[in-house]
């Protein structure tokens, strides 16, 4: 193949109607309608900031500064900055109501190699924040078990550290408290060290074999978890604006001005999840009506008790004294309410829960999608003969999950994960540009206002936000940049082969060796 051809497919669309046509021959079953979209999207982005990382963007970290009381103000810039993405991705998936979130929106506008491109990189966004996530899972799960210490027995309360840490976290806490690794856990044949974060590992697995049952089933667990938590937020909102302290929000602006921009680009992690609604387009009894509103009301609600959250917990623990690990289960303890802060913890529990299962489906759902594109095996686009549910991905994206969670730093998940939902929120409002300018007269249930400003807005905003951090967080940048590199090499040496097979229809065999007792004549 010469390098016209080449270079023909890698820059190869998908047809619209393609597309549509796709979404209507679906094998997935429809069945969620408005309120369980915003259940998904709620309980993907409703904990994730709250109970993860404000603490971290209030308080700043060794590679960046804090916002500090202007934490609000970050909030409402990487709101603004989701608005137009949001609005981006309203348009698009009313459009084209197809699995595969911005994957599927780039193979329309921008070719074959920049839909894998882009497919990679969610994959990071879901995958790599689901990590995250599971690591705060367990450790508000081993303070819930520290509430009921006088009930349970003691090796259950408190089981061991190598069974609750990965390996470089184990090892942070034996450095940090000058402890022997060597004496704090065990050793495989004398040299494979042991160190597992066994309840992620549990909760991980529980949630892929719901999500194999079915997202009508995994969603109805969401909005039970998704209730307690709103519940838990509200309460602490209401509680906590009585022991307010204005005093504590002197001075607002840190002395320097990068933490709020900082704050910005950490806490945008908390927005991460109202795209995750576009990845169950497929499984939406109307997607044209019902996308656009859950993905807008989602953010609205979230911005809202963002906000309010942040203006109640700088008010009521000094900036520096703030806890990063369990913000709010602190902010009560520091009032005198232990029995409030042991409230906390179950709805921080239930709230990431439901994002661990919100990301997980749009995991399969982006996997799902890229593997009926041909660009992975067909045995892993597989449909559950009774769940009608993509089982055989599923399994795979929770495994890579448990296993990534391992030797992953936390921290480095977390910024990686921004640096996904940043490209992709770009490339989104690229195809937005695009399709306008392509597809002038296809029907459009929802429409981005002030078409091109807005799109051009959210770019420009997320681009800068991703300069900027590219800049402060260097380490997250050099994972960032491998992370490409091998979803480039993937692409090249199995991808684009794999899909050119299966569109010629044709199966490469070895051809079988001549059988050496028969003799020709």
């Amino acid at each position: 193949m010469d390098l016209k051809q080449i270079c023909r497919n890698i820059f190869k669309k998908k047809s619209m109607d393609d597309l549509i046509n796709t979404s209507k021959r679906s094998e997935l079953k429809k069945t969620l309608n408005v309120f369980d979209l915003i259940v998904i999207g709620i309980g993907a982005v409703v904990g994730t900031g709250i109970f993860t990382i404000i603490g971290t963007a209030i308080t700043g970290s060794t590679e960046s500064a804090g916002a500090g009381p202007a934490i609000v103000i970050s909030m409402v810039l990487a709101a603004v900055a989701c608005v137009f993405s949001a609005l981006c991705y309203s348009e698009i998936a009313a459009m084209i109501p197809v699995a595969g979130s911005a994957y599927t929106y780039t193979y329309a506008t921008m070719g074959e190699f920049m839909a894998w491109m882009v497919g990679w990189i969610l994959m990071l966004e879901y995958a790599i924040g689901n990590i995250t996530v599971a690591s705060a899972w367990t450790g508000y799960f081993v303070q819930f078990l520290k509430g009921f210490k006088h009930i349970l027995p003691d090796f259950v309360v408190n089981f061991p550290l190598w069974l609750r840490c990965d390996y470089k976290t184990m090892a942070a806490i034996c450095h940090n408290n000058n402890w022997d690794i060597h004496d704090k856990i065990p050793y495989l044949f004398g040299h494979i060290p042991v160190a597992i974060n066994l309840p992620a590992v549990a909760i991980v697995l529980v949630l892929t074999m719901l999500l194999v049952r079915g997202v009508k089933e995994s969603t109805r667990v969401a909005s039970i978890m998704v209730g307690v938590n709103m519940f838990m937020i509200l309460s602490f909102i209401i509680v906590g604006a009585f022991y307010v302290k204005p005093e504590h929000w002197t001075p607002f602006f840190p002395t320097d001005p990068s933490g709020v921009i900082m704050g910005a680009f950490l806490i945008f992690f908390a927005y991460i999840g109202f795209d995750a609604i576009s990845t169950t387009a497929e499984e939406t009894e109307n997607p044209q009506r019902d996308l656009p509103i859950a993905i807008l009301g989602t953010l609205v609600i979230c911005t809202i008790l963002y906000v309010s959250v942040a203006l109640v917990l700088t008010g009521i623990v000094p900036v520096d004294r703030i806890d990063i690990q369990a913000p709010i289960a602190h902010a009560m303890s520091y009032i005198g309410k232990d029995w409030f802060a042991g409230l906390i913890s179950v709805g921080a529990l239930c709230a990431l829960t439901s994002v661990l299962l919100i990301y997980q489906l749009g995991t399969t759902r982006i996997l799902y999608a890229i593997s009926r594109d041909r660009f992975l095996p067909k045995s892993w686009r597989l449909i559950h003969r009774k769940f009608r549910t993509p089982h055989v991905m599923t399994w795979i994206s929770g495994l890579v999950v448990i296993v990534c969670g391992l030797f992953m730093d936390l921290n480095i998940s977390a910024a990686l994960c921004n640096f996904g939902t940043f490209t992709s929120f770009v490339i989104i409002c690229l195809a937005v540009l695009i399709l306008r300018k392509t597809e002038p007269n296809r029907q459009r249930p929802f429409k981005v206002p002030f078409c091109p400003w807005f799109p051009i807005a959210g770019i420009l905003i997320c681009g800068v936000l991703i300069v900027f951090s590219l800049k402060t967080l260097k380490t997250s940048s050099a994972y960032f940049a491998l992370w490409l590199f091998v979803g480039l090499l993937i692409y090249a040496f199995y991808g684009y082969r794999q899909k050119r097979i299966e569109e010629r229809g044709r199966i490469i065999k070895r051809p079988k060796k001549a059988d050496k007792s028969v003799i020709k004549l």
